[in-house]
């Protein structure tokens, strides 16, 4: 029991000719895969050896992570799929695809807004849902662009640029026109979700660090009937003034516990841009800044 309880951080305790099994929900899991093998092999008379159980154990880890990394977002718009890069970007696409509400938090560069606009695509393209609507706090605007010059597209522009990234990269010009146009996909700033309904609907919320409380109740509040809907960002990149409590954070306190709302954090390891950027983004959390 004792290698069981080491290799997956979960406490066993006999009771008769049963066992109690606490600790996360997944290691539990993995446990009682490990406890039938070894119920089976002892039902046929096997010898139970030390390196066997570990054996096993390992197995079922290796192919946990496998089957989470050959995880794949099909793309039938260009005949293409996208495919998990790290173990946690496949549990990532897991927790979108079980629940209705993911909150994805951690560094930029681990995929988090572009495999939630992936998905959404392929849940779009499939009919699962009828639109795609991208949001974004735009803070340094204080979320009124009255006074800004151009059109409404121009005003916000600089603001949704890496959302309209992550599109372009993902569907040709031509289909994210068409679709913009029959309002399959609309890319907005959060003030502009108040007062909406959004049913049968992939929604984003992007850099939701920066969304205070009140506008992170009034866009959880906004999810309608048949809609999913993710919320990213990076509680340490806030632009919100110090004595302002983000909305993503509190959210991320406040909200666990909830069936059909999953939580997923990236660490600084599943950052796949350049492979200096982690090692940068370390050094200045060393030096505290």
């Amino acid at each position: 029991m004792e290698i069981l309880e080491n290799k997956f951080n979960v406490s066993i305790y006999p009771k008769g000719n049963e066992l109690t099994i606490e600790g996360d929900s997944n290691k539990i899991e993995d446990t009682l895969k490990v406890l039938y093998i070894l119920k089976d092999m002892y039902n046929s008379s096997d010898d139970i050896t030390m390196q066997k159980v570990i054996s096993i154990a390992d197995n079922i880890e290796s192919d946990k992570e496998n089957q989470l990394i050959s995880m794949r977002i099909k793309l039938p718009y260009l005949g293409r799929s996208i495919q998990m890069k790290t173990i946690s970007q496949g549990e990532y696409l897991y927790k979108m695809q079980r629940s209705d509400i993911v909150f994805a938090s951690g560094a930029a560069g681990t995929g988090k807004t572009f495999l939630s606009v992936a998905y959404a695509i392929n849940l779009l393209s499939e009919g699962r849902v009828e639109r795609i609507i991208i949001t974004r706090p735009v803070v340094e605007a204080g979320e009124s662009l009255g006074y800004l010059p151009g059109d409404f597209k121009e005003k916000i522009s600089p603001y949704m640029r890496p959302v309209y990234d992550a599109l372009y990269s993902l569907l040709s010009s031509d289909i994210i026109l068409r679709y913009t146009e029959e309002g399959k996909i609309e890319v907005a700033p959060l003030a502009y979700m108040r007062g909406r309904t959004l049913s049968k609907s992939f929604i984003i919320l992007d850099e939701a660090q920066n969304t205070t409380v009140s506008q992170m109740k009034m866009f959880l509040s906004r999810i309608g009937e048949k809609s999913k809907a993710v919320i990213t960002g990076d509680i340490s990149q806030s632009d919100l003034p110090n004595n302002v409590e983000s909305g993503l954070e509190n959210a991320l306190k406040i909200l666990k516990g909830i069936n059909g709302i999953s939580f997923h954090h990236f660490d600084k390891k599943d950052v796949i841009r350049h492979h200096l950027v982690s090692a940068i983004l370390a050094a200045y959390d060393n030096a505290g800044k």
